[in-house]
């Protein structure tokens, strides 16, 4: 009789409590897929003592998470603590060395150190996997590493955050701002305490240059991505973009041609004939275009202690197939350090909006400002005195290079009829 996949698991958070109830759920079928059974042997967190709504009481306990990948009778380590670095990082690097398999939910362990992690796997002979790390449990890495695996990839993009996206489709629906939604993301779970990753794009980002390495073939290159969120979204913009036949979503973009790589999660005005325009709540999206299979959408919850915990035990299903292969689709050492793109050469359309004095030459100074720089208005639409008496002034461009939007941003930057910082948007093509 084969002998099971013995599993230690770091981490019995909300994801962590999942993983075992969805073994226990599963079992039988899980090992008939497998062609094995999967079982936990040990288990590792802060708190030995809270209630989890699991029984661990079978199974090792360990207080020190690192010390799971020592353990004698396991042979693949999942680690569901978090963090880029401290002890998720060492736990990944120590059960490596050990020569055993290591399964992750960890996007940012992996959007930083994961070459370095997948070049330790490959030596070692063994396998380094992470589809929870992105979009929860849409197979979308499998999707990217094995069904695509025969095209070049073009463009990758989507919905990456489900906080994000919960917020935005909130607004969109009722009419309410910003910092009063995310109160109410906050109450029922969907954002953190400390939300900062999430809204201002980091979560996203982390993920994206996980699915640009695989699209590409490139390294890793987290710290190319440029980064902006959606806590400056305002009611306004959202009732604007629905006004012209858009929706406001979050999106990250990867690109890789003979300008480098381009890698940027923003807010997007996305067309209403565009699937990411119909993805809401606090689902994910993802669209990757090969050159021979075409658009392919992906589309799922992409967080939670059930999805999750299935991308998870997926992994964990492919371990004891014996299925291995590089983390990456491609030896780590293969992958291509390409240099990050120069944005401002992008072409597109744009949506910028100012909040403004309400008073003579603003609008003229606006106007010369974009005219300067190259920027042709295709159309300007100005909005009543809000209750502080400023006014909104949103502008839609025609297609142009990002440099000149930039440029007449920076003209205008100081000037003292503008309130705040302007908001600028792109606009996705179909």
């Amino acid at each position: 009789m084969t002998e099971p996949l013995r599993v230690a698991l770091a981490g019995i958070g909300t994801v962590g409590a999942g993983v075992i109830r969805l073994i226990d759920a599963n079992r039988e079928l899980i090992a008939r897929r497998a062609g094995r059974a999967i079982e936990i042997v040990a288990v590792s967190a802060r708190d030995r003592g809270k209630d989890r709504g699991v029984d661990i009481a079978r199974f090792d306990w360990i207080d020190d998470s690192t010390a799971l990948a020592r353990h004698s009778r396991a042979d693949v380590v999942v680690e569901l603590v978090g963090g880029a670095d401290g002890p998720a990082l060492a736990l990944a690097r120590a059960t490596l060395e050990a020569g055993k398999s290591f399964v992750t939910a960890n996007k940012a362990m992996i959007a930083h150190h994961g070459l370095e992690l997948a070049g330790a796997a490959e030596a070692a002979g063994t396998a380094l996997k992470f589809e929870a790390a992105v979009a929860g449990g849409i197979p979308v890495i499998k999707g990217l590493r094995e069904g695509a695996a025969a095209n070049e990839i073009a463009r990758v993009y989507g919905i990456l955050n489900g906080t994000c996206n919960f917020i935005l489709s909130k607004m969109e629906a009722e009419g309410r701002d910003f910092a009063d939604v995310l109160g109410e993301a906050q109450r029922l779970g969907f954002a953190e305490a400390d939300p900062t990753f999430d809204i201002d794009g980091v979560d996203a980002a982390h993920k994206l240059s996980i699915l640009a390495s695989l699209a590409f073939g490139t390294k890793p290159a987290f710290g190319d991505v440029a980064t902006s969120g959606v806590r400056h979204v305002l009611a306004a913009d959202i009732a604007e973009a629905a006004a012209l036949g858009y929706r406001i979503r979050l999106l990250g973009i990867a690109e890789s041609n003979a300008a480098g790589l381009f890698q940027r999660v923003h807010p997007h005005l996305v067309p209403l004939d565009h699937p990411l325009a119909h993805v809401s709540g606090s689902l994910n999206a993802v669209v990757a275009e090969g050159n021979f299979v075409g658009r392919l959408f992906f589309q799922g919850a992409g967080a939670g202690d059930g999805p999750t915990a299935s991308a998870v035990v997926a992994d964990l299903i492919d371990i004891a197939r014996g299925e291995f292969g590089p983390p990456y689709a491609m030896p780590a050492d293969s992958l291509l350090a390409q240099p990050g793109a120069d944005t401002g050469d992008r072409r597109g359309r744009a949506y910028v909006r100012f909040t403004v004095a309400d008073k003579v030459g603003v609008l003229a100074e606006i106007a010369a400002a974009m005219r300067d720089a190259g920027v042709s208005i295709e159309s300007l639409m100005q909005r009543g005195a809000m209750a502080d008496g400023s006014v909104l002034v949103a502008i839609v461009t025609h297609e142009g290079p990002e440099r000149c939007v930039a440029q007449a941003l920076e003209k205008l930057r100081g000037s003292p009829s503008l309130i705040g910082q302007p908001l600028w948007m792109h606009i996705l093509d179909s």
